[in-house]
């Protein structure tokens, strides 16, 4: 089957916000994302909690890499009190919207199903802040929208977040160079090897496994303790992201000629998003075969990878 490029909503929170950050002459949320390295591989936190992303990744240590690639800087700061947190935020406010996260999306109680943290994080532009409330772009699809100032900073303090420090932000974003997208696409290759190949010495949870062992005993986990938390997971959010990061890494890397590759990315998203009915409606067995027809691919697209670089 010939890949076909998506287009349409998911969840690609900080992809959208630094689109928004970099402005008129940002790359697409597309390639933003597969800049950061995130569809270079799949793990299973704990032997538990799974993600269609690289070993060892979180989407901050993307960052830096992605905005290198594609031509932009940006100044981080984080941590303090609360009180300094928000002194600071009104501060970089005069100068323009600020990019925002890691937050708890679960205080986000501006989105109708969010009651309370959940472990979910969530990236935003703010773009003005008073004595009551937080204005800004909230790119799971709530432009111009309010939130409490005390959800705000409950949701900026982390506490319930896997990573990240408390109130980070960035500021500051200038472009350095001219990139091109696929400038862009193909700088950004190597980091995606590193992270498909799974090289470094990540400090990761104990039983924690990467890539096609982490599909098989994910596949083993569904046919024997599938609960409603992990079913969950995964059809709100893991199968969403991990099939669409998959199939814009298809439609990025046949922009550049890396043909194989990106039919094998292609192969992964269709295999991907092969989980989202039969866990909606229980069929274990039929999620069971999918992951399992998908763990041979990620050995497949290092192979592929390698032999193009």
């Amino acid at each position: 089957m010939k890949h076909f490029p998506y287009v349409g909503s998911g969840p690609y929170c900080y992809a959208n916000s630094f689109a928004m950050m970099f402005g008129a002459g940002s790359p697409s949320p597309a390639v933003i994302e597969f800049a950061t390295g995130s569809p270079f591989g799949m793990q299973l936190l704990g032997g538990a909690l799974p993600f269609f992303d690289p070993y060892g990744w979180t989407p901050e240590a993307g960052f830096d890499d992605a905005l290198s690639a594609l031509g932009w800087t940006s100044s981080i700061s984080k941590g303090g009190s609360a009180e300094e947190a928000l002194a600071r935020l009104k501060a970089a406010l005069e100068d323009g919207p600020v990019w925002v996260g890691p937050v708890e999306m679960g205080h986000f109680r501006h989105q109708p199903e969010m009651k309370g943290p959940l472990g979910a994080d969530h990236y935003v532009v703010v773009l003005a802040v008073d004595e009551e409330q937080v204005l800004m772009h909230d790119p799971q699809a709530y432009p111009y929208v309010s939130l409490p100032l005390a959800d705000f900073m409950a949701a900026w303090r982390t506490e319930t977040l896997s990573y990240g420090t408390p109130f980070t932000m960035r500021t500051g974003f200038s472009r350095l160079a001219d990139v091109t997208e696929e400038e862009g696409i193909r700088a950004s290759i190597p980091a995606g090897i590193r992270w498909l190949s799974i090289a470094a010495d990540h400090k990761m949870p104990p039983h924690s496994l990467g890539n096609g062992e982490a599909a098989e005993a994910l596949a083993s986990l569904i046919e024997t303790r599938l609960d409603d938390d992990l079913r969950a997971h995964l059809v709100h959010f893991a199968v969403r992201v991990g099939a669409r990061r998959a199939a814009d890494a298809a439609t990025c890397l046949a922009r550049v000629n890396y043909a194989e590759s990106a039919a094998i990315f292609a192969e992964q998203a269709r295999l991907i998003s092969a989980l989202q009915h039969p866990l909606t409606v229980g069929d274990k067995a039929k999620a069971a075969a999918a992951l399992r027809a998908l763990a041979p691919t990620y050995a497949k697209l290092l192979t592929a990878l390698e032999r193009k670089r």
